[in-house]
């Protein structure tokens, strides 16, 4: 089989691999469709993402879906040829406090398809087959393209944003930042309720493409900011944006941020948090918010106007080129 490899900065090349096999309650996947992530760029660009970084040779993907093509022992719930995407994480056993019980992206270890988080790496889904536990399958109903699919796990990450909000219907929503997750962001916005979103970029691209997925009303980040608002989702990770965000949050307002900060200390604004009572909650993938953007999706949400480009997978080097200088989401053709 061909896989998409990551060997070190710059250094990304498409490999031939022996053909996997299923074990006990696994199955075998042929991959379809792949959506480039962040942290796929950043591996492919830095050998690093956050913590995370290259020890060894990584196959990326954690956007993925396809069609079950083997099945392992003791699997009665699934058949071959059935289309499926993948809940990329794998907790550890180790019982959660009761803190964060039940929010299994908080254990401290979860292995994660196409992550260098843990040694030995875990290898994602960007390969013309992968083995998955059929606990992390999710079935595609009929009319659900494995196409569209791919696009499941960013749009659960962006639910799972939303979720840290708390309740959002009837409510306006300002988003800062119109990337792939700021855009799904909106989506899932309309999907869970919210009457109006308000979304922020200095991106034109950005912009549309929010506003194609139901934002509202746009602003163009350089010029100004909505004012005054309760529920705000800071998706851009851009630490310089902090002060500007906290700026129109409303008095005892709530920030969730869901766009990755950088590691290195960086300047930002940082004193209406505390002279406005604004919470800023934290919002870290997800837990199980993949199986409810199956549904949606099935059910006619319709988030295509995010893609933005389409490579095969002996292309992949400059479909990560291209991911890395777009607003929108390149997808990969695994087969």
């Amino acid at each position: 089989m061909k896989a998409v490899v990551v060997h070190g900065p710059g250094d990304v090349r498409v490999e031939e691999r022996p053909d996997p096999s299923p074990g006990r309650d696994e199955v075998l996947v042929a991959m379809e469709w792949g959506g480039i992530c962040g942290s796929d760029i950043s591996y492919a660009q830095h050998g690093s993402s956050g913590t995370a970084v290259l020890r060894h040779p990584l196959v990326l993907g954690h956007e993925v879906a396809g069609r079950i093509a083997v099945l392992g022992a003791g699997v009665s719930a699934y058949g071959v040829g059935d289309a499926v995407t993948v809940h990329p994480a794998s907790p550890s056993s180790e019982p959660l406090p009761g803190l964060v019980a039940g929010r299994t992206n908080l254990h401290r270890e979860v292995r994660y398809f196409g992550s260098a988080a843990f040694s030995p790496h875990e290898d994602g889904g960007f390969s013309s087959y992968r083995v998955v536990r059929a606990d992390q399958l999710r079935a595609l109903p009929a009319g659900l393209s494995t196409r569209v699919a791919a696009l499941a796990e960013p749009l659960a990450v962006a639910l799972h944003a939303v979720g840290r909000l708390g309740e959002v219907r009837g409510q306006t929503v300002f988003v800062n930042g119109a990337g792939s997750i700021g855009a799904l962001v909106v989506a899932a916005l309309k999907a869970r309720g919210a009457a109006r979103v308000l979304c922020a970029d200095v991106n034109a691209n950005a912009l549309t493409m929010a506003s194609a997925l139901g934002a509202d009303e746009l602003f163009d980040a350089r010029e100004a900011l909505p004012t005054d608002c309760a529920s705000v989702v800071e998706a851009s990770g851009v630490s310089a944006a902090l002060g500007g965000v906290l700026r129109a949050t409303a008095r005892g307002g709530t920030v969730v941020q869901v766009g990755n900060l950088p590691m290195a200390p960086t300047p930002s604004v940082l004193a209406d948090l505390v002279s406005r009572e604004i919470t800023w909650t934290g919002s870290y993938r997800f837990v199980d918010e993949i199986t409810e953007a199956v549904a949606l999706l099935a059910g006619g949400l319709d988030v295509t106007a995010l893609i933005a480009a389409e490579y095969d997978l002996s292309d992949a080097a400059a479909a990560l080129a291209a991911a890395a200088s777009t607003a929108g989401k390149v997808l990969l053709r695994l087969s």
